[in-house]
């Protein structure tokens, strides 16, 4: 009888004490749903109500891989401006390009958001020119490394990455002579990571000569899918202490494959370094300017390691998408295949230097980076303390902004016919298209500093195609759009089977 006496006061003192417990939440919940709604200083920012708030709709935008297209479709839905999460807002104009990542006189810089920390070698308390937040520190990394990507520079590695893409070329020559045909995108993706590995390295990954990935690759690519956990983690501390203790085996092998890549990292650049040679890579510049005393070795190694990542899945995207579009617009194909085969007389006339003056080339490659942007995902920036002003919208201190890439050039206030793949509007502006919307490398102080490489690769790789081959669609059905999804902040991209006829040319 006392014992049942003793349960029943126990469990009385539980509900006592929970219930207070549950109604303490429940009306913590409640002030914030009021607050986010109605007097947060972006309450009369449009956006869907749930995303106001909570972080919960952005975080499954994220894990489903369609962030970009969520984006688009509330811009094209709100507008300009659009409030994604409790304290973050998208932008997709020419103006906010400018005001969130250009540089004026006398006005604060934008910071780079927390979603870059943790980067490679971050555990050794090293940053790169990717991951590095501070401005100052940012800008005296960027002058360190800007002679390695000047023309001059870009021209001397051009042997180096010549070697690359005519190997692809023979490759899609032989491949794409079935008629299943090959798949293009998984090529142009081996490509730059094996032109990026021998830049950063002093030896290619030799990924064109495997039908498998590279383990290296492989790591690095899967890894990109932590940065969107990272992210979420971030959003909800609590559920990501949780997560890692629940899920603690998986956490850790993830972090022994960072650790790994960051040791061949080190290893490749060491072994680069101290190899006497004379050939013309990103090290070449860089370790004739450096102060070793400044500019450690772990240092460059993790710079390389940027290298590698930003400079070889992007331009490898921006490939991919388009040859699609190219190959499903026949009268742009033509005119463009008339354009190189009347240039060149020999394969081996086809460089950077001689491409560059080739106008439609320039505008198909500018259609194509504005209907597939090369990073998908809005770069995060935090607006200074004591608040600025985005586009017209004046915004208080702290709040995350960006630009979303694909709302940018996709929403119809932007560009006339947005999802037709007309490079002539890079040719003949009419004025219905804000072409400033479209900044495949971003702009200002952190702008892409590996620009002049992808055009290189860009230019090169879609003129050496298109002289030597007829190319063919194995499914004109495919939908590009519809089948891409985005891993932390690039592209997961389709297959692209394509079939290749050799119009009888030497390609040697």
């Amino acid at each position: 009888m006392e014992l049942l006496q003793v349960r029943t006061t126990f469990t009385e003192f539980v509900r006592a004490g929970l219930i207070p417990l549950a109604l303490l939440i429940t009306g913590y919940w409640v002030f914030q749903i009021i607050y986010n709604l109605y007097f947060h200083p972006l309450s009369k920012i449009p956006g869907p109500w749930t995303a106001a708030i909570s972080d919960i709709p952005y975080c499954s935008w994220m894990l489903g891989g369609r962030q970009p297209y969520k984006l688009l479709e509330l811009h094209n839905k709100y507008g300009h401006v659009v409030r994604v999460a409790p304290n973050e807002v998208s932008f997709n104009t020419a103006q906010s390009w400018r005001d969130i990542y250009g540089q004026k006189p006398g006005r604060q810089i934008f910071i780079k958001g927390t979603f870059y920390d943790g980067g490679n070698f971050a555990g050794n308390g090293i940053s790169s020119i990717i991951s590095e937040r501070r401005p100052e520190v940012h800008k005296e990394m960027r002058s360190t490394l800007a002679s390695a990507f000047s023309d001059r520079a870009i021209v001397e590695q051009e042997p180096l990455i010549a070697s690359s893409v005519d190997k692809l070329v023979r490759l899609v020559g032989i491949k794409g002579s079935t008629e299943k045909g090959v798949d293009v995108s998984t090529l142009f993706e081996s490509m730059t990571f094996d032109i990026t590995g021998d830049l950063a390295f002093g030896e290619t990954f030799s990924a064109l000569d495997n039908d498998k990935r590279h383990p290296w690759i492989s790591t690095t690519l899967d890894g990109l899918m932590q940065g969107v956990f990272v992210d979420i983690f971030n959003r909800y501390p609590t559920v990501g202490a949780i997560l890692r203790v629940l899920l603690r085996s998986k956490f850790k092998k993830a972090v022994e494959g960072v650790k790994t890549n960051e040791r061949l990292c080190y290893e490749l650049v060491k072994r680069r370094i101290t190899r006497k040679t004379d050939r013309k890579d990103f090290l070449t510049r860089i370790l004739e300017n450096r102060d070793p005393r400044i500019v450690s070795d772990r240092q460059i190694a993790a710079h390389a390691s940027d290298f590698v990542v930003a400079g070889s899945d992007t331009t490898a995207s921006s490939l991919a998408a388009i040859v699609y579009y190219l190959l499903q617009n026949t009268y742009t194909l033509a005119k463009l295949t008339d354009e190189i085969r009347g240039t060149f007389n020999k394969y081996s006339d086809i460089s950077y230097l001689s491409t560059t003056s080739m106008p439609y080339l320039r505008a198909v490659i500018l259609e194509g980076l504005r209907m597939y942007p090369p990073t998908p995902m809005g770069l995060p920036r935090l607006v200074p303390d004591g608040g600025d002003v985005v586009n017209g919208c004046p915004l208080p201190g702290g709040i995350t902004v960006y630009t979303s890439p694909l709302s940018a050039c996709m929403a119809s206030a932007n560009f006339e016919d947005p999802w037709s793949f007309k490079p002539e509007r890079w040719l003949e502006s009419n004025g219905s298209d804000s072409l400033e919307c479209s900044q495949p490398w971003s702009i200002g102080p952190r702008a892409c500093i590996g620009r002049n490489l992808a055009w290189l690769e860009l230019r090169t790789t879609l003129a050496k195609l298109l002289w030597a081959y007829d190319l063919q669609l194995v499914d004109p059905a495919l939908d590009w759009h519809g089948e891409s999804r985005m891993l932390s902040s690039l592209w997961h991209k389709p297959a692209l089977m394509v079939r290749a006829k050799n119009r009888g040319v030497d390609i040697e």
